[in-house]
């Protein structure tokens, strides 16, 4: 008949187990370096529902592009910058049968450019456009040319990049959303780590989780015979 080990120890195995299960590192997540579209109500932005394409922003909006390396989600890198629609359009009078869009455009920065390309210094300006322009239409109206893929995904603004759209970056994910905004430095940083955690995935269980396992089985056969010493 097998040996019952105390329920004590059982749970406290499991436990062991677990938590070390738990440490195993996770594969980095792929990024994709693209422009993201946003919103912005009051001084917050917030990712946009729908595309440029067809978003069509009222008199008064502003709208946002950030370049960067980010997951494609709310937690890609917003738009850096304050400017108010007062501040960039506040010199641009009112015209019946159109509408002033404040555009925000934000280059990114040096580690999210392509090829150590130095993206150029962000923008912004006062999009003057039809009442029912789109935001698409009012970020050509002031930061021509623009560049879209076969699937009219947009790929260029004012010409940066100028090759490339949406190229995936393994294990860079990492945007800087909470922050709204990073310096190249921090996020070299995440790149670096999230490759390191993305090639210590690839070469299998971590020398700690594998000791750990060990550990646990050593325990567990310690009481088992500790078991059978005192049934005999």
């Amino acid at each position: 008949m097998p040996t019952a080990l105390p329920a004590g120890l059982v749970t406290g195995l499991a436990t062991v187990l677990l938590v070390l299960l738990g440490a195993a590192p996770a594969q980095a997540a792929d990024g994709y370096r693209y422009w993201s579209y946003w919103e912005r109500d009051g001084a917050r932005w917030t990712y946009a529902l729908q595309g440029p394409g067809t978003a069509r922003p009222g008199d008064g909006d502003t709208v946002g592009f950030r370049y960067a390396v980010s997951e494609d989600s709310p937690d890609a890198a917003r738009p850096r910058g304050t400017a108010s629609f007062e501040a960039i359009c506040g010199g641009t009078p009112e015209r019946g049968g159109g509408k002033r869009v404040a555009v925000v455009i934000d280059f990114g920065t040096a580690a999210d450019a392509p090829g150590g390309v130095t993206p150029p210094k962000a923008r912004t300006a006062c999009a003057r456009v039809g009442s029912g322009a789109t935001a698409a239409d009012a970020l050509a109206a002031v930061a021509e040319p623009l560049r879209y893929n076969s699937s009219a995904l947009l790929c260029a603004i004012a010409g940066y990049p100028r090759t490339g759209c949406a190229e995936v970056v393994e294990g860079a994910a990492g945007g800087d959303g909470a922050s709204g905004g990073a310096d190249g430095g921090a996020d070299r940083d995440r790149a670096d780590a999230g490759a390191a955690a993305e090639k210590e995935e690839d070469a299998g269980p971590s020398a700690g989780l594998i000791g750990g396992v060990a550990a646990v089985a050593v325990l567990g056969a310690a009481a088992v015979r500790q078991a059978r010493r005192r049934r005999g």
